[in-house]
């Protein structure tokens, strides 16, 4: 059984909860969750990893175990970078691998782009590097459901009534051709799911994947793709919200970069295909020198 380490460190707003897997002799991978709003899953396969490396999972202010204060001026890209880097200084992680899922690559992106010392290697798992190029994406896939949950959507948006049972009852359906592929969902996923902070999730999101409207609706990095040249991995699943086509193209842009789709995924391949994921994962940062 694998050493685990439990405890909180405090950040501008709060104190968040912090769990760290193993003690291997690598450099310390440090995992930046999904969301906004969500949480680290205590059964990530990555945890694997911790016969390699040291493995750090965190929950961001306002998400899972971390405190949840109510001041909206808490929730920009900003202050989850400095967070991101009080988390490092706290666990002095002064070499790292970073990790980030949806959500945690535009804060992963955003935190290099501030030129920070030591991070030897990126993961963007399951991508959103341009907001818009996200919602253009789901709007394709949005085509694909049947007309009626199409109809219900687009009135419930338009409407204002997405917390609506006819809404929920249609966005399931995108949710598990897209999101996760799994049947039924996990208990540990659903259950994180309704612990997760949709107050942060609307602020800086919008109401759901197909509309962005919150503080992230212009975030795009695209254009800086080019000044992350330490090794990068980006990953996806097939029928993922993170579409190959969109993460292959991110890659092109990262001038010291590889593409891996895992083939049976949607949005959580750590789900869906918990081996395979741990196996790339590992296969990429055993590349990287300890």
């Amino acid at each position: 059984m694998m050493h685990t380490e439990e405890g909180f460190i405090p950040v501008t707003g709060g104190n968040v909860y912090y769990r760290k897997t193993g003690d291997g002799p690598g450099i310390p991978l440090l995992v930046l969750h999904g969301g906004p709003g969500g949480m680290s899953r205590e059964s990530d396969p990555i945890r694997e990893l911790g016969n390699d490396r040291p493995v750090i999972h965190y929950d961001q202010l306002g998400c899972g175990n971390s405190d949840r204060p109510e001041d909206l001026s808490l929730w920009t890209v900003e202050r989850y970078v400095e967070e991101l880097g009080q988390v490092r200084d706290a666990l002095g992680l002064e070499e790292v691998h970073i990790l980030g899922h949806s959500w945690g690559t535009m804060l992963a992106a955003a935190y290099l782009l501030t030129k920070p010392t030591g991070v030897k290697s990126v993961i963007f798992s399951s991508p959103c590097l341009n907001s818009r190029m996200w919602e253009r994406d789901q709007r394709e896939y949005l085509k694909d459901l049947p007309k009626e949950s199409q109809e219900i959507i687009e009135r419930c948006e338009r409407d204002e009534t997405t917390d609506s049972p006819e809404y929920h009852k249609a966005m399931i359906e995108f949710y598990e051709r897209h999101v996760c592929r799994l049947l039924p969902w996990p208990q540990e996923l659903l259950a994180n799911m309704a612990r997760s902070n949709k107050s942060i999730y609307g602020f800086m999101w919008g109401a759901s994947e197909f509309t962005v409207t919150g503080t992230l609706q212009d975030f795009d990095v695209t254009d800086r793709l080019n000044e992350i040249d330490i090794p990068s991995l980006f990953t996806c699943g097939r029928y993922d919200e993170a579409t190959p086509k969109t993460t292959k193209y991110y890659a092109s842009l990262a001038p010291n970069s590889e593409f891996h789709v895992f083939e049976n995924s949607a949005h959580m391949p750590g789900v869906e295909e918990p081996q395979a994921f741990a196996n790339i994962m590992r296969e990429f940062l055993n590349q990287q020198p300890r």
